[in-house]
């Protein structure tokens, strides 16, 4: 049976929700699709409530309008501003000598308890890059195995509990409930690596109207990533600001001869800012140093993220750019100048049934990114921010979701209400009980005694 699943991307400056139907067999069919003008945001992050779930709502009515769908919890993403990431390990004894699944994912829990993570940060991923089971390195999957020993290093992405709160308080303002959030640029690298380009690590840069998201990939999880607050709106404002004309004609003309490839010595009348009734000519070629100047800056701080990594000897696929900004015309020759001897493409969404002409464009891949998040796993483990472990072992399931703003499990949830549920994994901590932060700290102590013996 096929589950609906909403997706909402939160973009600086838009806001983008997406319906799909996803099968039994995990085929994505997108049935709907909205895009409203972000308010209430800056820089990926809430600074509105208010505005910022008006404009939330309104990209959700207009996607299940297009879908005729009722769905009313979503995956939703997160900006890489206030995010800190942080690699960290566990190691555990093996008693039976055969490694299950339990191992695995006490391993995994010990890496999170050794972490040194602030009491004002909340994880949004766990992703293991190294499993070692006795003393060999780089196990892909260590399931099944016998060993007396297992270690893992993990890396972990955090962000402050204040901005997830802000977040999950947003798009409740616009009804809808918060299934699961994933980071912005993990969304897009899903939605434009392919599998060789995973193996073989890459770099995904996602570039938007005020945001650079970057996430470095190798051996199939991120290793890496960072945030970097300029985007396409920077160009506007530079324009805006050397031509003395306002910002929306200065994003016209950005839009309009926005290019760094050869300037063109053509003169074009704009307004003056302030006293619109006056123009005054302006050549395209300062047009064209304008922009020049503000996206080699840009691309030459995001290399040296890659540098800054230590990772770049890992990235054999070289960088993939994204986003809205990566179709200003001519930024991968200039981004192949800029890295050096990295190769470079630019990318769009991976294809899939009903896809629509305007989600084709690299500014929807976050959003495409999210819908493929929720068909399955994309790394063979994972702790999501809700503490589960995902795995890719997981079967399509008719599971209750837990609201995390709720204290209590909703375990009488009626059929129809579970239906509509966007996330349908196997949901391995339904098990147990949500705890308080007492039994919380008392997981760990165990974790850490269990390790121990």
């Amino acid at each position: 049976m096929s589950r609906t699943v909403l997706a909402i991307d939160i973009g600086s400056t838009k806001i983008c929700a997406v319906t799909a139907e996803i099968a039994n067999d995990n085929t994505i069919s997108i049935t709907g699709a909205g895009t409203t003008k972000a308010q209430g945001l800056k820089k990926g992050s809430i600074t509105n409530i208010e505005l910022a779930s008006r404009s939330i709502k309104t990209a959700v009515e207009d996607a299940k309008r297009v879908s005729g769908s009722t769905v009313t919890s979503a995956i939703v993403s997160i900006s890489g501003a206030y995010t800190k990431s942080l690699n960290s390990n566990g190691i555990v004894n093996i008693q039976s000598k055969e490694i299950s699944f339990e191992e695995i994912k006490r391993v995994m829990h010990t890496s999170l308890y050794n972490a040194n993570i602030p009491n004002e940060y909340e994880v949004l991923h766990a992703l293991p890059f190294n499993f070692k089971v006795d003393d060999q390195d780089y196990i892909e999957d260590p399931l099944g195995m016998n060993a007396s020993r297992l270690e893992v290093e993990t890396h972990i992405i955090t962000t402050q509990k204040s901005n997830l709160n802000n977040l999950k308080k947003a798009v409740k303002g616009a009804g809808i409930d918060v299934e699961n959030i994933v980071l912005n640029s993990y969304a897009s690298a899903i939605a434009t690596l392919n599998e060789d380009e995973r193996e073989l690590g890459a770099a995904v840069i996602d570039m938007g109207g005020n945001t650079s998201n970057i996430a470095i990939y190798s051996g199939n999880s991120i290793r890496y990533n960072d945030y970097l607050g300029v985007g396409s709106n920077h160009v506007t404002s530079d324009l805006s600001m050397a031509l003395h004309t306002p910002l929306n004609v200065a994003d016209k003309v950005k839009l309009t001869y926005g290019s760094l490839l050869t300037p063109s010595n053509d003169l074009i009348e704009l307004p003056i800012i302030g006293d619109e009734d006056t123009t005054h000519e302006v050549s395209l070629e300062v047009v064209h140093n304008v922009i020049f100047a503000r996206v080699e800056e840009t691309l030459m701080i995001l290399a040296q993220f890659i540098e800054k990594s230590g990772l770049k000897d890992q990235i054999g696929a070289g960088v993939v750019l994204t986003g809205g900004f990566s179709k200003m015309e001519g930024i991968r020759d200039l981004a192949i100048a800029t890295f050096g001897s990295i190769p470079v493409r630019l990318a769009k969404p991976r294809e899939m049934n009903g896809l629509f002409d305007t989600l084709r464009e690299p500014e929807y891949s976050s959003a495409i990114g999210l819908i493929m998040y929720t068909a399955f796993p994309y790394t063979p483990y994972e702790i999501d921010v809700n503490k589960r472990v995902r795995h890719t072992n997981e079967k399509p399931t008719e599971s209750v979701h837990v609201d995390l703003s709720d204290t209590s499990e909703n375990l009488t949830a009626p059929l129809e209400q579970k239906e509509q549920q966007a996330s349908k994994m196997i949901n391995l901590e339904a098990a147990q009980s949500k705890k308080s932060d007492e039994a919380g700290s008392l997981s760990k102590f165990w974790n850490w005694a269990t390790q121990l013996f």
